[in-house]
């Protein structure tokens, strides 16, 4: 006997700069896969993360995503920003990075 294919699963965020990422639509299976097409049409970075989409999926639409969630979700939108050639207002992607000095110490002076 054969194991089943899981189902596919396919969720959409929508960011819009300044509140946290909504879910917009989610699917499993042909609705998945409609998702994805939709997707790839209109040139929105796609991420793969089985474990990620099973917990936004347990989310009810136009919900945002849980404060738990925000480090990795941001992560993820600054990453396809840059594939994007986006970055947020007043960072220059051509500045040399800035030196820092780091200084520690073991007990106060």
């Amino acid at each position: 006997m054969k194991n089943p294919t899981p189902p596919r699963q396919a969720i959409a965020l929508k960011y819009d700069g300044q509140q946290a990422p909504t879910l917009t639509a989610k699917g499993d299976d042909a609705l998945a896969e409609a998702i994805l097409k939709l997707a790839r049409e209109n040139e929105v970075p796609i991420y793969e993360n089985a474990e990620l989409v099973k917990l936004l999926a347990r989310m009810e639409l136009g919900d945002s995503i849980p404060e738990e969630l925000y480090r990795t979700i941001a992560e993820i939108i600054a990453f396809a920003w840059t594939l994007k050639g986006k970055f947020p207002a007043g960072y220059d992607p051509n500045a040399q990075p800035a030196e820092r000095d780091v200084t520690a110490r073991g007990e106060d002076y």
